[in-house]
């Protein structure tokens, strides 16, 4: 009955969803592979200050889908549901999302100006970061990490040949095994293991999937950062697939014909909440 009416409601939000086409997406048919990046779907308690955060502050597209609030960012769309968070990302087995800028000095004097919290000292573990940002000597890069609102941790990393102001670069995951924790989605996304800077990591189409070590974290759901979503080609054979290796369903593959989605939502091994589409790039 839980799942029945948990579905029911994903339901009404997707038939919402689907009035409108975002002209930002980037997802599958854009990348040609079967699993790419799709969204982010965060818990909020104040819709207009994420509408001013994630729109106004970072330049995501603004979109209403029906009466949902989504920002669309060079791959990856961020959408919006108010309802109150059971706490920020940090502590939960998503620890923050990062974002590629062609120049974080520019960006971040205009956020702290917004009254945007910086806590680059104190994210930048072993007391490395004295100043807001921080130069990175493994990746050699300069980076910061800011709160948004409902303690919504992001990562800002400087690219200077990047061309557009912005665009969605990885998701951190924190769990007590990196190294399984890699292994795992590699084997079960196909993403592409790798070493990035000095994380453990993994490649897909649109984000870059980066692991570092954390006891006990919580899981995703209900946090401001609820789940992250991955659109896959061909989603009936996959969950099939995933079903056979056991992987336990929270809802199971669904074909919702009068809308043209497939759906399906699992947790991973460490408490992530994923989602997987099979037809949001043809919104």
């Amino acid at each position: 009955m839980m799942k029945s009416l948990q579905f029911r409601v994903w339901l009404a939000l997707v038939c919402a969803v689907c009035t409108a086409a975002p002209a930002g997406a980037q997802l599958l048919a854009a990348r040609n592979a079967p699993v790419a990046m799709g969204h982010y779907h965060l818990n909020v308690s104040d819709v207009e200050a994420h509408r001013h955060f994630w729109g106004e502050l970072l330049g995501g597209e603004a979109k209403m889908f029906g009466k949902t609030p989504v920002y669309s960012f060079p791959n990856a769309f961020i959408f919006l549901k108010e309802a109150a968070p059971s706490d920020g990302s940090i502590g939960s087995a998503i620890n923050h999302i990062g974002f590629q800028v062609p120049s974080v000095k520019k960006l971040l004097p205009r956020l702290k100006a917004a009254g945007v919290e910086v806590v680059t000292q104190r994210e930048v573990t072993g007391g490395r970061a004295t100043e807001d940002i921080f130069h990175s000597p493994s990746q050699d890069i300069d980076l910061a990490f800011v709160m948004g609102p409902d303690a919504m941790k992001v990562e800002l990393l400087e690219n200077p040949e990047q061309t557009i102001p912005i665009a969605h670069h990885h998701t951190h995951f924190a769990h007590p095994d990196v190294k399984a924790a890699q292994t795992w989605y590699a084997e079960t996304f196909g993403a592409e293991a790798m070493q990035r800077g000095p994380f453990q990591a993994a490649d897909l189409p649109g984000v870059n999937l980066t692991f570092s070590p954390q006891d006990d974290p919580a899981p995703t759901k209900g946090r401001v950062l609820d789940h992250v979503g991955f659109e896959v080609e061909n989603l009936e054979a996959f969950c099939k697939k995933l079903e056979a290796s056991g992987v336990k369903f929270d809802i199971p593959y669904r074909n919702v014909e009068r809308i043209g989605l497939a759906i399906a939502f699992f947790t991973d091994p460490w408490g992530v909440y994923i989602e997987l589409t099979e037809g949001l790039d043809k919104f």
